[in-house]
């Protein structure tokens, strides 16, 4: 464990621990616990039928037999993706990473620490978004334990500090964005996609590497204006989809009455005044850009009439 003493909230740094083979100190248990049987026999004549026993040979077996004691709650095991924290009397002695059936001094406290990949899903949030607008905001974050001696030394719970750290990040994250409608360029939360949850793991990282804890992934589950502003922006969202269906109907139909006029024009189909060119492209665009089915009149009479 490397600490500074100049400044006591340095960080922690993992340090790598061989642990001993469990399968060897059990065979070791097993060995003090035979031996002592035999000198305890041998010590005590009323269970062999002799009338002479060896006291220093008794003592011999129960300090045997303690030794024995002494190994059995040592043994431990580890699981894939699992690590152990071992400390003695205070002090940080390492962390046994490797899977298998161990054994460790008793006197370690041993603290087991999960090195799989883990989600958090977020609960909804309201929050207001950089243009001020309340909305509601969820996500879902997956991450590991990088470095147990940080996660278990340099916080106080690094379970709850990544819950508190990631809904502090969603809130900042949101009220850095706008919702939706930004600039040509700008990044919004709605349309921001993969940028967006770039931003958020990468900030992410920064405020949980104190826990010695690695981002994989996080992504937006729930975005949603918060519901007394939903139904006003349905309606501008409903109006501007309108306005949008709109121009692209004004542009197409007058490149058809361009088209129209010049085709008109290059086959001398028709020979048309200014008034009468300007009376058929109404005429066009009423029947372009009308909601509903035009009905035709037919015109009995000559062009002018």
């Amino acid at each position: 464990m490397t600490i500074d003493s100049a400044n006591p909230s340095s960080a922690n740094r993992e340090r790598a621990l061989v642990g001993i083979s469990g399968w060897l100190m059990l065979a070791a248990a097993v060995a003090l616990f035979a031996i002592a049987a035999v000198i305890v026999v041998y010590a005590y004549p009323g269970l062999r039928g002799v009338d002479q026993g060896h006291e220093f040979a008794g003592v011999a077996g129960v300090l045997l037999i303690v030794a024995g004691l002494f190994i059995v709650p040592g043994f431990f095991t580890l699981q894939p993706n699992e690590a152990v924290v071992l400390l003695l009397f205070g002090a940080y002695r390492g962390t046994v990473r490797t899977s298998g059936f161990f054994w460790a001094n008793p006197f370690n406290r041993r603290q087991t620490i999960s090195l799989r990949a883990r989600n958090l899903n977020g609960d909804k949030l309201k929050v207001n978004d950089k243009r001020g607008n309340p909305i509601e905001i969820a996500a879902v974050v997956v991450w590991r334990v990088r470095d147990t001696a940080q996660a278990s030394f340099d916080v106080d719970s690094y379970l709850n500090y990544v819950s508190v750290q990631s809904e502090s990040a969603v809130r900042h994250l949101a009220s850095s964005y706008a919702y939706d409608d930004g600039e040509p360029s700008e990044l919004t939360l709605r349309a921001g996609g993969d940028g967006v949850s770039a931003a958020l793991t990468r900030e992410l990282q920064e405020r949980l590497a104190k826990a010695g804890v690695t981002v994989e992934e996080a992504r937006i589950t729930h975005l949603a204006y918060a519901p007394e502003i939903a139904q006003s922006m349905l309606r501008r969202q409903q109006a501007e989809a309108v306005l949008a269906a709109r121009k692209t109907i004004v542009i197409g139909a007058v490149s058809m009455v361009e088209m129209a006029l010049k085709q008109l024009a290059e086959k001398n189909v028709v020979t048309l005044d200014e008034e009468r060119k300007a009376a058929m492209v109404s005429n066009l665009l009423v029947v372009l850009c009308g909601e509903t089915e035009v009905h035709p009149v037919v015109n009995t009479g000559t062009l002018y009439t």
